[in-house]
């Protein structure tokens, strides 16, 4: 049962009777037929447990993206539903409205309609449904709180699917201008063409030339279906938020980019989300398919507030692929004692692979080193050169060690780690 604010303010009238006659006993009289009133409107109520629930819900949407979340009211009583209906949405789940009046006949069914805009990944859920059933003076009601569970998956947002186009075009520019004349390890066929001045007589194939009765060359171009391993730290320091946004999310959405492009270009992508235990992977995957596993494993992690456990890395990277391979580490690099694990373990990786570290810096360090105008600001500055500083010495170790850095505001690091890529292609490192 619940009262409205219609029966607070008849409530709350007794007292003027009171004021005009002095008699307390006026008072009592009045709560007394107010208290009679919602007893009546509340068994005139239609049943609030009489009315069914079912849900029509998307399974997946996209972070930032608007939803629309139906819930179906089915009145099998007797007696009209007039009321409040409250879908228990979860707060990031983003719904626009809470709570929706309904005004069902018997036997009749109503749709209540919630637009979500999510703003977290991952599982967002209502638990139950609640149904307040009003009577006709609107001064008591019924109520019934209906477990009809309901859940939708948020996918990571992939806002740097906007640079993929550009990343593209470059990367059938490199395949143009890379499909050449080379012979040796790590090339595969492309086609045959005709010998001209200055090519090398190696490439020069005998048996097309005794069929043509010319001389026919082959080309080749850098292999494809080579292997792209990512390995996405989701220990502590990827919950820190900057520009607020998570680290993990800024990891997320590189290796997406990564992914689409590398695809496209015919290498196989496997995806590692790994802290001291797998939290996602996903290996084998190709085309389209390859985006929906991935986005669909990312959406559920969240990070766990414990120390990446890097000396298990290379044997991930084992357990994957034994042959040569680029593999990107997605981790944080804001000082050298939380580095130590990661530099202790590159050799192993460098030694066979091409290791690049990406890792996002926060834009307003930068930003706090440039502004010096009073005291505060000086220290501030002086503390955030100290973190620069301490990014550029964790850096140089790594590169002294063979791997590649790329760092990056959160909206630059994906392109920054894409065009990465696209250079080792170019320099045939892959």
């Amino acid at each position: 049962m619940a009262v409205s604010g219609r029966f607070i303010v008849l409530l709350a009238l007794g007292v003027v009777p009171i004021v005009i006659t002095g008699d307390p006993r006026v008072l009592a009289v009045w709560l007394a037929f107010v208290v009679v009133l919602a007893v009546l409107d509340l068994v005139v109520a239609g049943s609030a447990r009489a009315v069914r629930v079912g849900r029509d819900l998307p399974t997946k949407v996209r972070l930032g993206d608007t939803v629309r979340a139906d819930i179906i009211l089915t009145n099998s009583g007797r007696r009209r539903i007039r009321g409040v209906v409250r879908d228990a949405w979860q707060p990031s789940a983003g719904a626009s409205v809470s709570r929706a009046r309904v005004s069902i006949p018997a036997g009749e069914r109503r749709t209540v309609s919630t637009a979500l805009t999510p703003f977290r990944r991952g599982e967002r859920q209502s638990a139950h449904v609640t149904v307040r059933s009003f009577g006709p003076l609107h001064l008591a009601a019924r109520q019934a709180t209906i477990v009809v569970p309901g859940a939708i998956r948020v996918l990571p947002a992939f806002n740097s699917r906007k640079h993929l186009p550009s990343r593209l075009a470059r990367l059938r520019e490199l395949d143009g201008r890379t499909a050449v004349m080379i012979r040796g390890q790590g090339t595969e066929f492309d086609s045959l063409r005709e010998y001209v001045r200055g090519d090398d007589v190696r490439s020069i194939d005998w048996r097309a030339t005794a069929r043509r009765s010319d001389l026919v060359v082959r080309t080749w171009r850098p292999e494809r279906d080579r292997r792209v391993v990512i390995v996405i730290d989701s220990g502590r320091t990827s919950a820190a938020r900057i520009d607020r946004e998570p680290r993990i999310d800024t990891a997320f959405e590189s290796a997406l980019l990564l992914a689409a492009l590398a695809s496209r270009a015919g290498d196989r992508v496997d995806l590692v989300v790994y802290d001291r235990r797998v939290r996602g992977r996903v290996q084998g995957a190709t085309g389209a398919e390859l985006m929906s596993q991935l986005v669909d494993t990312m959406a559920p992690i969240d990070p766990e507030l414990i120390e990446m456990d890097w000396t298990a890395v290379p044997s991930l990277v084992r357990s994957i692929t034994s042959q040569h391979a680029l593999v990107v580490l997605a981790t944080s690099i804001d000082a050298p004692g939380s580095a130590r694990g990661l530099l202790a373990v590159l050799p192993q990786l460098t030694r066979k692979h091409t290791v690049v570290v990406s890792a996002v810096t926060d834009p307003s360090v930068l930003e706090a080193s440039t502004e010096r105008g009073t005291r505060g600001e000086i220290y501030r500055a002086a503390a955030a050169e100290r973190s620069l500083l301490d990014i550029a010495r964790v850096s140089t170790a790594i590169r002294q060690l063979g791997a590649d850095v790329v760092t990056g505001a959160p909206a630059d690091l994906p392109p920054a780690l894409a065009d990465r890529y696209l250079a080792l292609k170019a320099a045939g490192r892959l």
